[in-house]
């Protein structure tokens, strides 16, 4: 919720469009007032945040992937200075020395691409529309990157400056005196419309690029500059072509041209709707009309971003480890992002993404859940319930609307990646108290999913289901990944079995009983390893469980062969017992880094990434292996867990353009970062637990949405103390290896006393140990 949505008046008598906007308008203003007020009260912790942080990177090696978002959390458009050319996923990289464009963006990984893209770039002298020409150098010591505020001077004098708002932006270019000055509006794929209004000083029109977007797709936008135009014209970025004095044009790449006096410091306000050019002027208004300069808006922006990062209060780190948790805390609440809007009555609706169509209600898109399922939805549960709540009715609503859950949107079904994990947020929401949707819709539509092989992708429907639920695995042949398969379809359906018996419906719980222990079914006793299987049942000759692909994704058999997330004692029981499984994560965290590229034919950025981090075949720059270190809380050797997640987050994570130790997935990899650095961490998304690791800071206080706190009081805790000496839960003794969701969102004191030695007799009865669903299954 922003500073200016909770300001709402009951009135009783009828107001006309024009009356609201101006009522709307004055409480508007008061807001800002009031927020510019609590901006000086404050803790400044956007201070912290770099958006920086993962530019450094390249399509052979990722060190997050990510570009400088300029933004408010979930919010409809982000923006970013672009250094690549149109069309390139890699949209800003730090090591370029150009930029050609300051995009309306909403890509949410440079693999999926952009969609709804426009741009803006200032130019001086002479009018150069070309991406490539009209690119103007620049130095990272002359450029500023907060999430509220962004701005670059360029070496040729030009200053362009952006703060956000959540469907638009204000930006501000400052020109040298003594040339013309210039904007250009890039059209950028595909087709676009413009119309220029001069004496308006306005510029309205679409775009509809993207993959992923039904036919009749736009991104509606407006334009309002304060400074008076003393040329203007429309070009196509096919040709190049430049038509002076132009007022209007459509087609393939068409933008624009401004032209404003010598000197001039131009300031432009945007807005885009997916719905309608006037849904686009309602947003500026709402959103943008109080603010009569860009400092007004800068610091509105930085007021929610201080409200939100402030709901996480660390104390008693370092300088440079608080940057790296709130650049977290920062990527980890972007997406996945509103895709709604309000109309003239402040009630939500949409332009859905699936089919084309206006719906009421919310929803979300821009996500996919093989990422983020693990971490970032299990967060997103702790800080944001009722957004949580919106979003998971949204998911049974975008299941109607295209007849399958949306495991992968960008912003429409994409079906990449693997699994059928939406089940996993909709049974993780319920089963922590987040009750907003028909459960029983949930469980039909997700048999829906696990019994049909969907048109899309790996991620839509299920690929290989008859073999699945008659021979209990997925084969190797038609079916690509097939071990990866079985063990997340397996995982699902636990998700779904739990949601099932938490109220009670017997059919689905008796359906999914047994296929969630398929997972027994491609485990190799001989070789003790996750292994692929033939059609014929045999297993794959010639195993090596440092070969990449085959069976697996984007992993080998050492990374997936931990991928029993809501069974760790059953895994156990089949690797030989607890000794047995924790001499074989220690291996694991200690052996070589070598690697066969196997199916892949050569070294992909993951492999990669996993030498670069040296621990073993631990590849944290991939989500398969991300919940492995604290799988030791299983085996009765949390003290071990507590040093390999202290390790990771010290060794592989810090704020800089370097970041990340490989892609940032849409918030899951900050999302791991800020839940391991509070001490937690949701091994099994779909029960109430969070398994405890060990928190990077002396004291965490997590302010919830319902007014109650959460505190973690790490006493003596530094990097040498990384070791759980004794606990207590609201002054009571605690010695389980795992907290209940209740427990935080009821709020509380957890209060951890650390030392630099491992408490070997600390949470190593069977009690403490984390949910298995088995509970001594396959022993029996």
């Amino acid at each position: 919720m922003n500073n200016r949505q909770y300001l709402t008046l009951n009135f009783k008598f009828p107001l006309n469009l024009n009356m609201k906007l101006t009522i709307t308008r004055l409480f508007f203003f008061i807001s800002i007032l009031f927020s510019e007020c609590l901006f000086a009260q404050q803790d400044d912790l956007v201070k912290y945040v770099n958006t920086l942080q993962g530019t450094d990177s390249h399509y052979g090696l990722s060190y997050g992937n990510t570009y400088p978002t300029i933004g408010l959390p979930f919010a409809q458009h982000f923006y970013s200075p672009q250094t690549g050319k149109n069309g390139d996923g890699w949209k800003y990289q730090y090591s370029a020395t150009t930029i050609r464009g300051f995009q309306q963006v909403h890509q949410c990984s440079p693999w999926m691409n952009d969609y709804a893209v426009f741009s803006l770039m200032p130019g001086k002298g002479k009018l150069v529309v070309d991406e490539h020409k009209r690119a103007l150098t620049f130095n990272h010591k002359n450029e500023t990157a907060k999430p509220n505020y962004y701005k670059v001077g360029f070496d040729n004098g030009i200053i362009t400056e952006i703060s956000p708002v959540e469907r638009g932006a204000h930006m501000r270019f400052s020109f040298p005196a003594k040339e013309d000055a210039f904007l250009v509006l890039d059209g950028y794929t595909k087709n676009s419309e413009i119309k220029i209004f001069p004496k308006e000083r306005k510029i309205v029109g679409w775009v509809n690029n993207g993959r992923l977007v039904p036919d009749n797709f736009r991104n509606h936008f407006v334009m309002i500059f304060d400074q008076a135009f003393e040329a203007y014209g429309t070009w196509g970025n096919k040709d190049g072509k430049v038509s002076e004095s132009q007022l209007s044009a459509a087609g393939e790449g068409v933008g624009a041209y401004i032209k404003f006096k010598k000197g001039a410091k131009v300031q432009v306000k945007i807005a885009s709707s997916y719905i309608n050019e006037e849904q686009a002027e309602l947003n500026l208004k709402r959103e943008l009309g109080g603010f009569k300069n860009l400092e007004q808006t800068k610091n509105a922006a930085a007021n929610i971003w201080n409200n939100l990062l402030g709901r996480v209060k660390v104390e008693g780190g370092t300088e440079d480890e608080k940057a790296t948790f709130y650049s977290c805390l920062f990527r980890a609440n972007l997406f996945s992002r509103k895709f709604y809007e309000l109309n003239k009555d402040n009630k939500p609706y949409y332009y859905s993404p699936y089919d084309g169509k206006i719906y009421d209600g919310y929803m979300y898109t821009d996500n996919g859940f093989w990422d983020t399922f693990r971490a970032q939805f299990p967060l997103n549960n702790i800080l944001h319930p009722e957004m949580q709540g919106r979003y998971m009715q949204s998911l049974l609503d975008a299941q109607v609307q295209s007849g399958w859950f949306p495991a992968w949107s960008n912003p429409g079904m994409s079906g990449v990646m693997l699994g059928n994990h939406a089940i996993s947020l909709l049974a993780d929401a319920w089963i922590k108290g987040i009750r907003t949707f028909d459960p029983v819709k949930a469980l039909e539509a997700y048999f829906h999913e696990s019994t049909n092989r969907g048109p899309f992708g790996g991620s839509n429907g299920r690929d290989g289901w008859k073999d699945y639920f008659t021979r209990g695995f997925v084969p190797l042949g038609e079916v690509h990944e097939s071990t990866a398969k079985t063990l997340e379809y397996a995982y699902d359906d636990f998700c779904a079995y739990n949601l099932a018996k938490a109220i009670g419906n017997k059919k689905y719980q008796d359906i999914y009983a047994r296929q969630m222990f398929n997972y027994v079914n491609v485990f190799d006793q001989s070789v003790g390893f996750m292994r692929g299987r033939l059609p014929g049942g045999d297993w794959i000759p010639d195993f090596d469980p440092i070969e990449w692909g085959g069976p697996f994704t984007e992993a080998n058999s050492w990374q997936y062969s931990w991928s029993v997330f809501h069974d760790a004692k059953g895994l156990i029981s089949l690797m030989g017992g607890e000794e047995k499984f924790t001499a074989k994560l220690d291996t694991f965290f200690t052996m070589h880094s070598k690697f066969k590229v196997g199916s892949y034919k050569q070294e992909i950025h993951e492999m990669t990434e996993m030498v670069l981090a040296g621990m073993g075949q631990y590849a944290h720059g991939n989500q398969p292996v991300m919940h492995v270190p604290y799988l030791y809380n299983y085996a009765k050797q949390p003290w071990k867990t507590q040093y390999r997640v202290r390790k990771v987050m010290d060794k592989l994570y810090n704020a800089t353009e370097r970041g990340y130790p490989g892609d940032e997935d849409q918030g899951q990899m900050s999302s791991w970062y800020v839940i391991s650095a509070l001490g937690l961490y949701s091994v099994c998304p779909g029960t109430d637990q969070y398994v405890i690791g060990s928190p990077v800071f002396r004291k965490a206080t997590i302010t919830l949405e319902n007014g109650k706190k959460f505190v973690i009081n790490a006493k003596d805790n530094n990097k040498q103390n990384v070791y759980i000496q004794t606990a207590t839960l609201n002054g009571k003794p605690y010695t389980k290896n795992w907290i209940a969701y209740n427990d935080i969102i009821n709020g509380g004191v957890f209060e951890l006393q650390m030392g630099n030695e491992p408490a070997l007799l600390r949470g190593i009865s069977d009690d403490d140990k984390p949910f298995s669903v088995s509970e001594g299954w396959l022993g029996k």
